[in-house]
C-alpha cells in the first residue's frame, strides 16, 4: 500500500521556488532544497522529479502567483494609468517579504542561454506579461490617457523592456526612488 504524502504540495513547492528566486538555480543544491521544503530527498525526488523538474514547476509557481497578483491589480484599477502605476509599483516594491528582484528575470541572465527548457518558459512568460501591458495600452489609448502615435504592441514591448530591467535593477543596491523616477520617465512616454 502507497503512503500518503505528509505535506502539501504547493506549500512546499513555494519554499524551494523562494529558495531558487534567493540563490539562482546553479547555486542551489539538493541538500539546501531538502533542508528548505523539509521534506525527504525520496519524497522531492517521488513528488517533483530531480532538481531541473523541480526548478521549472517552481517556475510555473512564480507566473501562476505573480500573474495573480498583477491581474488582481489590474482589475482593481480605474484607469490604463493606474494599472500601470501598480504594475511599476509592484516590479519595484515586490511583495512583502519576498526576495527582491524577479525568479524569471534572474533565470534569464542565468540559464536562458544553455537550457531550452527555461527559455521556453521565459519566452511564455515575458510573452503573457507583454499582452497584458498592450491590453492596458488600449485601454488607455481608448480611454484617451496615452499617445495613439506607436502601436500599442510597440509600446508594450518597450515597457516590458524596462519593466525586466526594473526587475533586475532592484535586486541591486540602487536606491528605490531612482527606480520609481525610471517608471514615471516611462509612463510620461505614453502621455498624449
Amino acid at each position: 500500500m502507497a503512503r500518503s504524502k505528509e505535506f502539501e504540495e504547493n506549500a512546499v513547492l513555494d519554499k524551494a521556488m523562494r529558495l531558487f528566486w534567493e540563490q539562482g538555480y546553479e547555486k542551489t543544491s539538493m541538500t539546501d532544497l531538502v533542508e528548505r521544503m523539509g521534506i525527504h530527498r525520496r519524497s522531492l525526488y517521488d513528488t517533483f522529479g530531480d532538481k531541473h523538474m523541480l526548478f521549472l514547476k517552481a517556475m510555473d509557481r512564480f507566473s501562476e502567483k505573480i500573474n495573480a497578483e498583477l491581474e488582481s491589480g489590474i482589475k482593481r484599477s480605474k484607469t490604463a494609468t493606474e494599472a500601470l502605476q501598480f504594475i511599476f509599483g509592484f516590479m519595484i516594491d515586490g511583495q512583502a517579504d519576498s526576495p527582491s528582484g524577479c525568479l524569471m528575470v534572474n533565470s534569464a541572465v542565468e540559464l536562458a542561454v544553455r537550457d531550452a527548457d527555461v527559455d521556453a518558459k521565459l519566452i511564455q512568460a515575458f510573452t503573457i506579461a507583454e499582452q497584458q501591458l498592450k491590453e492596458i495600452i488600449l485601454w488607455g489609448q481608448r480611454d484617451g490617457e496615452f499617445t495613439t502615435d506607436y502601436h500599442a504592441g510597440e509600446l508594450a514591448e518597450y515597457l516590458h523592456n524596462v519593466w525586466v530591467g526594473l526587475r533586475a535593477m532592484a535586486r541591486m543596491s540602487v536606491a528605490k526612488e531612482k527606480l520609481h523616477r525610471i517608471a514615471h520617465t516611462s509612463m510620461k512616454l505614453l502621455e498624449r
